[in-house]
């Protein structure tokens, strides 16, 4: 390199060489790494001429870019003259000695002249100049000096951390308000968006605080492999922006986009696109983790010192809640627990708790994969975690971060990250999709197949680019992801037909006329006078249209998709009434056992039991036997009630909240007692909801079918259980994500049938059977089925005074005991956000 005697030269050279860089000579790090070269030689040379040597009391050191090695084509000059209290006379003329020049060539400077006392003062003061100065190198003169105040400053900000953390997470949330999502912006703000530039640098500070583990990578097959490596492409786009642009900027344009994919061998627009998106959410998720890390490690102070270590409270089979995040229990073996990975995520969409790094990072390592078909189980905790509203998009990021979800899902591949090829779509593919699931969930008491229409929603674009029509695609893949989910035949069906048809009622009612009658005939034809399909496209419509972007779904378009599906309705023949199924052998040998017997035997599924409770057919008798079985810590996931012989016999699917079910001759006792009024069923389940309030983290509200437990024992880190190994004090969240539904059903003349749909709640059929029967509703029969998150229960009835007025108020009495939705999350510009008071990193927001 030629000796650089003057700025002047400096910026010439600084001029010729972003100009061979454009001509292919230099790639984006040789860039800038030559100008780091180029600006500590010149800054090297002009010192010594002005007398900045060893031991001169006078040192020049870089923050910024050029602290961090990182000189881009059109970066400022980030400069500090540091002197050691020398006369100000002198100061003065060093220091017009080096900016002066700098000003003549027009070079970008941002300078300051201090002492060591000086800057640390500011850095106390400031918190984005103590985040600068952490990144200080020395340059030139005296070492001692620069090396005084870069120690001073670590040292300060390690001594500080516990009162300045607020502060720092408060200047990031502003800064990601400021410049927005990388991750979906249409231009968006490489260094200071939130996934940006910034933000890595922020896990360098919280690093040298002592906080955290600073770019720790994810496993080297995790989606952008870990932060260091998402930076350095992110800082590569950065530097081949400044050469296209000829100037500083920070916004990706779409007008440059095809010139820096192509400088970088990327490919074009949407290549580069997706490549950004993948490496912000990368820095995502990292900055997560890095403040909730960092959150966690900061000492305690005051009256929190005397605390005792955090409870584990269990949340599922093999998961607790640890300080405020999702673990693993300490008996889970994930290499022998394949649904392990779905239980932890689904707790985690629950309770709007994070799951910890650690745990991730185990279940990356040690989880098996899912046998296929998968077991009930799996797919059950996968339809509670797409059944959680928008407290699914943190658990499915940290999942996809992570590597786990492409396990799961492996189609995910080909649409992660994916660009939406038309503007008005605001999220990636892959977003979308979850987002519509999201949508969906609040929709699913609208269906009776709930299950299919959040798991319709999740893959309905999953053909998009694969070169062909995604919805013909994506019919294929849904067949493919309906039998490695264990769905039956007739149902992956159903959701290949949801997913090739999924545009179909948008596209009729907006573009034909619907007084033609051909026009819902057609539609009946192309759906096979299938009404179930019919519903669930009609509720997908809606979700897909949410999840577009802003003014996508309206009152117009509401309207002309609600006109066609009823006229369509009006076409398909009825539905036959419902009604009871036969008896089981299984249920006549245990009804043979004596007046009152309980079976509890192990079905399908690790975790899942059947429980056949018999007793004399009574009024009351289902509210207490489905009580028994709440108070018991089992989670009902279906459940027949019939009678024969005077006998009640009435079969339920269970699934322990955690450990172990209760013994099948304690239930009985309790079966008993209850019956002879020893127990009253509904008082425990009231009493427990009002004397153990839902715990919250933060100001992060457990939600739907959350079960945390409240009370440990004196000096013990696990939670007290009961007689028979339950955790006590176990209650669920009160808050739903999709409003009940009671639907009265055909039926033959004489009965009642009402259809429940709902979403789940501990003790909510016991709750439900006893409006029923306390208003003289005989209950003859009942089928009740979990699917994920929603309950769909079908009661046949006699009612006592069967009149419409009659009628309404059972409806309206029912609905009273189911959980209400959920308030309507607020959005702001850069699209939806979590429902709950935190950040995606689980830091309080006030």
């Amino acid at each position: 390199m030629e000796a650089v005697v003057s700025a002047a030269d400096l910026a010439k050279t600084r001029r010729q060489l972003t100009e061979s860089g454009r001509s292919g000579k230099l790639d984006a790090p040789a860039l800038r790494q030559v100008l780091v070269d180029l600006h500590e030689f010149w800054l090297t040379s002009k010192g010594a001429e002005l007398g900045i040597k060893p031991h001169s009391g006078f040192a020049i050191v870089a923050v910024g870019g050029l602290g961090r090695g990182e000189m881009l084509p059109y970066s400022d000059l980030d400069l500090i003259l540091l002197h050691d209290d020398m006369p100000a006379e002198r100061v003065s003329e060093v220091a017009d000695g080096l900016w002066y020049p700098l000003w003549d060539a027009n070079i970008p400077l941002d300078h300051s002249v201090r002492t060591v006392p000086q800057a640390l003062q500011v850095a106390g003061d400031d918190v984005t100049a103590a985040l600068g100065l952490l990144e200080a190198r020395h340059i030139a003169g005296d070492e001692d000096l620069s090396t005084l105040l870069i120690g001073g400053v670590r040292q300060q900000w390690r001594n500080d951390i516990r009162t300045r953390f607020p502060e720092v997470v408060a200047h990031a949330q502003d800064r990601w308000r400021r410049a927005g999502d990388i991750a979906h912006r249409a231009e968006p703000d490489l260094k200071n968006g939130r996934g940006g530039l910034r933000d890595v640098q922020l896990l360098g500070a919280l690093a040298i605080a002592q906080l955290t583990h600073g770019m720790a990578s994810l496993r080297p097959d995790s989606p952008g492999a870990g932060p260091q490596v998402a930076y350095t492409r992110l800082l590569d786009i950065r530097t081949e922006l400044h050469r296209i642009a000829g100037r500083p900027r920070e916004h990706v344009q779409a007008q440059d986009a095809d010139e820096i994919g192509a400088a970088l061998r990327i490919g074009d627009r949407f290549d580069l696109a997706r490549v950004i998106s993948d490496s912000a959410r990368t820095i995502s998720y990292s900055i997560d983790v890095g403040l909730r890390t960092a959150g966690n490690a900061l000492p305690r102070r005051g009256l929190a010192k005397l605390r005792r270590s955090p409870l584990r409270r269990p949340l599922d089979e093999g998961v607790v809640e640890h300080s405020g995040e999702i673990v693993l229990a300490r008996n889970a073996i994930p290499s022998k627990d394949p649904g392990l990975i779905l239980r932890v995520a689904a707790a985690s969409a629950r309770t709007g708790l994070p799951i910890s790094a650690s745990t991730l990072s185990r279940l990356a390592d040690y989880a098996p994969e899912l046998r296929e078909p998968w077991p009930a189980e799996a797919r059950s905790d996968l339809l509670v975690l797409l059944s959680s509203g928008h407290h699914m998009v943190d658990p499915i990021e940290a999942l996809d971060r992570t590597g786990l979800w492409g396990r799961l899902l492996p189609e995910w591949g080909a649409v992660r990250d994916l660009p939406p090829r038309d503007a008005i779509h605001t999220w990636t593919v892959d977003r979308h999709l979850v987002e519509t699931a999201a949508y969906a969930s609040a929709m699913t008491t609208r269906v009776s197949r709930p299950d299919l229409l959040v798991l319709g929603a999740l893959i309905h674009d999953l053909g998009k680019g694969r070169g062909a029509d995604h919805s013909i695609v994506g019919a294929d893949l849904a067949v493919q992801v309906g039998n490695r989910f264990g769905l039956w035949p007739q149902d992956v069906a159903i959701l290949s037909d949801m997913v090739r048809h999924h545009l179909l009622l948008p596209q009729v009612a907006t573009r034909r006329d619907l007084d033609d009658p051909a026009t819902a005939e057609s539609v009946v034809e192309t759906l096979g006078h299938n009404r179930v399909l019919l519903e669930l496209l009609a509720a997908l419509a809606e979700a897909d249209s949410l999840a577009t972007g802003p003014g996508v779904w309206g009152e117009w378009k509401a309207s002309l998709i609600l006109d066609l599906v009823r006229r369509s309705m009006r076409l398909i023949d009825g539905e036959e009434p419902s009604a009871p199924e036969p008896l089981t052998d299984e249920q006549l040998a245990t009804a043979a056992e004596g007046d009152f017997a309980v079976r509890l035997v192990r079905a399908e599924g690790q975790h899942t039991y059947r429980v056949t409770m018999v007793a004399p057919d009574q009024p009351g008798l289902l509210s207490k036997m489905a009580g028994v079985l709440a108070l018991g810590g089992l989670r009902s996931h279906s459940a027949c009630a019939q009678s024969a012989d005077g006998k009640a016999i009435n079969s339920f699917l269970v699934v322990p909240m955690f450990g172990s079910p209760p013994d099948a001759g304690l239930l009985r006792q309790q079966l008993i007692a209850a019956i002879e009024g020893k127990i009253d069923v509904l008082a425990r389940l009231d009493a427990r909801e009002r004397d153990s309030p839902i715990p919250t983290i933060g100001t992060v509200t457990t939600i739907p079918g959350t079960v945390v437990t409240i009370g440990a024992s004196a000096g013990s880190t696990d939670p007290e259980v009961d007689g028979a190994g339950h955790p006590k004090n176990a209650v669920p969240a009160l808050f739903a994500v999709a409003p009940p539904r009671v639907t009265w059903l055909d039926a033959p003349a004489g009965e009642a049938v009402l259809e429940v749909r709902s979403d789940d709640r501990i003790g909510l059929l016991s709750r439900v059977s006893a409006v029923l029967e306390r208003h003289g509703a005989d209950i003859r029969w009942a089928k009740v089925s979990t699917l994920g998150a929603t309950g769909v229960d079908i009661f046949g009835l006699r009612l006592a005074t069967d009149t419409d007025a009659a009628r309404a108020e059972l409806a309206e009495a029912v609905v009273a005991v189911c959980p209400p939705p959920q308030p309507v999350r607020e959005e702001d510009g850069d699209g939806p956000q979590s429902y709950g008071g935190t950040g995606r990193s689980g830091v309080p927001i006030s």
